[in-house]
């Protein structure tokens, strides 16, 4: 039976680390999953691993399974069985249909060449359009959310009140794309909310988009996570380590000095001797001496690989 939370009980810890399989888990990636993973555990919480592979043409065959892989080489294990968002498009069209309802969505044609000449942020157009020739084609459209009472600003637990640009954080923003596809925004809010995720631990370069989740979350009436957002590791000022700018998959025949390295960027004060532990002693080391006040208060490190 599944224990009530009362009005002033918090709800147990629910965390998740949530990769698109666009390539192998690298650094960058590896200090979401083990901020994510030591957060968890040091609230004695679960920690979800969800795929987030809803854009095919971006995905590279095998990856998928090669960061599961990557993740139980550094003794990174989740909790619950897995999510891949490919399987989830029931879950997304029954978000959409209840936002129709509510009438918060509309078709809209525009192209992003169309809107970057507007000045790069979508004016509402459409919304204004529908009114007057009842819809837009359907089939050649994407969905665009009504952003009536936009979210602004919202706490960090790391980086404190962080307010966003309104022009950014007012646009209606796509929800599912003219090409069919469902857009991240959706999907990753649908997916928290269903999975009962509490804090969304993930790097820094989310920071923005999260006033567009929060606004989400208001329309479809559900509890809002707490955020933490980590440092990404930066070759070079603005310059994140990622997979498309060629960063290296992670090495799985010997996670132990990646996997220290990743405790000293996120400044947990690590003894050179736990170089000789396993991935286990590591991590449960990690899990014991782990609070959010050691963290770097920065968007970004530099860091060479």
């Amino acid at each position: 039976m599944t224990k009530s939370v009362q009005p002033n009980e918090m709800p147990p810890y629910r965390g998740r680390f949530a990769p698109s399989p666009s390539g192998p888990l690298h650094f960058g990636s590896l200090i979401a999953a083990v901020g994510s993973y030591l957060q968890a555990k040091s609230n004695q919480g679960k920690w979800l691993v969800r795929i987030e592979d809803i854009d095919p043409p971006r995905e590279v065959p095998g990856a998928s399974d090669l960061i599961l892989k990557t993740l139980t080489s550094y003794g990174l294990h989740w909790d619950e069985p897995i999510i891949y968002q490919s399987q989830r498009s029931d879950a997304y069209e029954a978000a959409l249909n209840q936002l129709d309802l509510d009438q918060r969505l509309y078709h809209c044609i525009c192209t992003r060449k169309m809107i970057q000449s507007a000045g790069g942020i979508y004016q509402g157009s459409c919304r204004e359009k529908e009114r007057r020739d009842n819809r837009n084609s359907e089939d050649e459209s994407a969905l665009r959310f009504i952003n009536s009472t936009p979210t602004l600003s919202f706490i960090d637990q790391l980086h404190g009140h962080c307010q966003m640009d309104k022009a950014f954080a007012s646009e209606d923003f796509i929800l599912k794309r003219r090409d069919g596809l469902y857009a991240y925004q959706l999907a990753v809010v649908v997916d928290d909310i269903e999975q009962g995720i509490t804090e969304i631990v993930r790097g820094s370069d989310l920071l923005e988009p999260t006033v567009r989740q929060l606004a989400l979350y208001a329309a479809m009436k559900a509890s809002t996570p707490k955020y933490v957002h980590l440092p990404v590791a930066a070759t070079k000022p603005n310059f994140k380590l990622s997979k498309q700018n060629g960063a290296p998959g992670l090495d799985l025949s010997n996670p132990i000095p990646t996997l220290y390295r990743a405790f000293q960027f996120l400044n947990l004060p690590v003894n050179p001797a736990l170089l000789d532990a396993s991935t286990e002693e590591l991590l449960n080391w990690g899990v014991a001496h782990w609070h959010i006040q050691y963290l770097p208060k920065q968007r970004e490190i530099l860091f060479t690989t």
